[in-house]
């Protein structure tokens, strides 16, 4: 297995290619691009794996999957369960992402990914990833390595919320491991930015960016990485989701969910597929990398429905969806900030969906007979157009493709606290606002069939992507009455109040980013001294 820039255009498919360790040390390719693998391998068939991998741990499922991403000369077998089962030890509950049945006379399902020690789902890849960077750093390094593997790494990442906190409890205190994460400021919860920076190892570092969202936050990673130079003299490695480890980890739970629901059902003995109920996933959707995961397991062999992209106002993939044109809203102001909506489920306020790119790349590549330069060249245009244009359309084809993958809903302010209320008073359950938005995408996919008949018949499994107790004051302004904190919120959360915080602050003015880039380059070099 070899992994490729998603802007490769060079006709040999091994030409710059990448091993795994390589692909996750690097993060982002020098051209821009994103990593992606050469082929994507059938890995599971429902009439032969279904009643086997049912029974399965969840630790057990993600070595069979993450076996296939990674050659066996990379990581030896006994050392890759290791590091995953070092990764979900630290989930509080045995069953990792455990699915939740709201009520009897609801199809809607609610696969719990906040268990981890940040209660986000970021912990999933997050924990892996962590150990994963710790395993190669402490190594001796096969005589075959590349030159450029560095002993000690720089871990950028931006964060709109909950990457931040699991990106630094995944790497705090790990050799040879500094951790640096930007967050907008004043456009996270108050519960998230106590979580990151009330974490004061001595290799952790909080940046605050003043005047900036996420999308700032994430280009300044871009321009950092993308400076050959300076990335390679300070070792910088990616922890967004751009870098492709946490796409292959977050495949994980579509697999343990859907055997789990099936296995609800009684069906894991069901040897005729055309029999199962329609399993559809709902998913919150920002930077568009959890839904890529769905899409990835889907092609594995997995034989998911539909995949729901549920956005809130912030709704660039919904719109592209809906158009086939991926366009930048208008900013009110001469300030590109403007255009991004603050909303309740804050780690949604984005722009620019990094990783749609990947999928456009695969979508291009079927429509051109598997050629992958060709869709290289197509995406490096599409990214070159929107970067100077804001916007990009895509042929009829390719849109066709994507119409025929997701389905999409945008979900608003009031629908979002309005099913935070519903379903507080139907079933006694806490949801979190980007779930929330993910409940509502659901309910109107399934109020969109044909018949009450199909609706009943299938399940849509919803994403929680983050435990209420992160957003107390969207779930106090959905249900004011009747609930305390400690009802919702886990112990840590509530015990961090309070805690010492450190971080640093930088400025973005206007749409000037560099002022900002300088500062945080000045962070980097000031810290780590090389």
């Amino acid at each position: 297995m070899r992994y490729r820039s998603t802007r490769n255009t060079r006709p040999d498919i091994h030409a710059g290619a990448l091993g795994f360790e390589d692909t996750v040390r690097t993060g982002l390719s020098a051209d821009g691009g994103l990593y992606v693998p050469t082929d994507i391998p059938t890995l599971f068939s429902y009439p032969d794996n279904a009643k086997e991998w049912a029974s399965l741990e969840y630790v057990d499922i993600a070595f069979i999957i993450f076996r296939r991403f990674i050659p066996v000369e990379e990581i030896p077998d006994k050392d890759l369960r290791i590091i995953l089962e070092k990764s979900y030890s630290t989930f509080d509950d045995k069953r990792v992402t455990p699915v939740v049945k709201l009520s009897e006379d609801s199809n809607i399902r609610i696969l719990e990914l906040w268990h981890g020690p940040t209660f986000a789902f970021k912990d999933v890849a997050l924990q892996c990833l962590g150990n994963l960077f710790d395993y190669f750093l402490s190594r001796t390094q096969p005589q075959t390595a590349s030159a450029d593997r560095s002993s000690r790494i720089a871990v950028l990442g931006a964060t709109s919320g909950d990457t931040g906190g699991a990106a630094i409890y995944g790497l705090r205190g790990k050799r040879n491991v500094d951790v640096f994460i930007m967050h907008p400021k004043n456009r996270i919860s108050p519960v998230q930015e106590q979580q990151m920076t009330s974490v004061l190892d001595p290799n952790v570092h909080n940046i605050a960016v003043d005047g900036a969202t996420f999308d700032d936050c994430q280009e300044i990673v871009k321009v950092l990485m993308g400076d050959a130079d300076f990335k390679k003299k300070y070792s910088l490695a990616a922890v967004n989701s751009i870098n492709w480890a946490r796409i292959l980890a977050q495949t994980v739970y579509y697999f343990v969910s859907y055997l789990a629901v099936v296995k609800e059902l009684g069906l894991e003995d069901e040897k005729d597929v055309s029999k199962l109920p329609q399993i559809d996933f709902s998913v919150p959707t920002g930077n568009f990398g959890d839904i890529l995961a769905a899409y990835y397991a889907k092609e594995m062999g997995l034989p998911l429905g539909k995949l729901i992209v549920a956005t809130n106002a912030n709704d660039i993939l919904h719109r592209f969806l809906e158009t086939g044109v991926y366009e930048k809203p208008l900013s009110p102001t001469a300030n590109a900030s403007d255009a991004v909506n603050s909303t309740h489920s804050p780690a949604m306020d984005i722009l620019v969906s990094s990783n749609f790119e990947r999928v456009l790349w695969h979508f291009v590549r079927a429509e051109n007979g598997g050629d992958h330069a060709a869709a290289s060249a197509a995406v490096a245009g599409w990214m070159d157009a929107l970067r100077r244009d804001g916007r990009f359309a895509v042929p009829p084809g390719v849109w066709a493709r994507a119409r025929a993958t997701f389905a999409s809903s945008a979900v608003s302010d009031a629908d979002t606290l309005d099913a935070i209320s519903r379903w507080w008073t139907r079933a006694g359950y806490v949801l979190d606002p980007h779930t929330a938005v993910g409940v509502v995408a659901a309910e109107r996919e399934s109020s969109g069939l044909a018949t009450a008949a199909a609706a009943a018949a299938g399940v849509t499994v919803v994403l929680a992507t983050a435990s209420p107790g992160k957003f107390p004051e969207a779930v106090f302004k959905a249900i004011p009455t009747g609930l305390k904190y400690e009802q919702f919120a886990p112990a840590p959360l509530v015990l961090q109040a309070g805690l010492p915080k450190r971080m640093t602050t930088v400025t973005m003015v206007g749409n000037d980013r560099n002022r900002a880039v300088a500062d945080v380059r000045l962070i980097l070099e000031s810290t780590l001294q090389v």
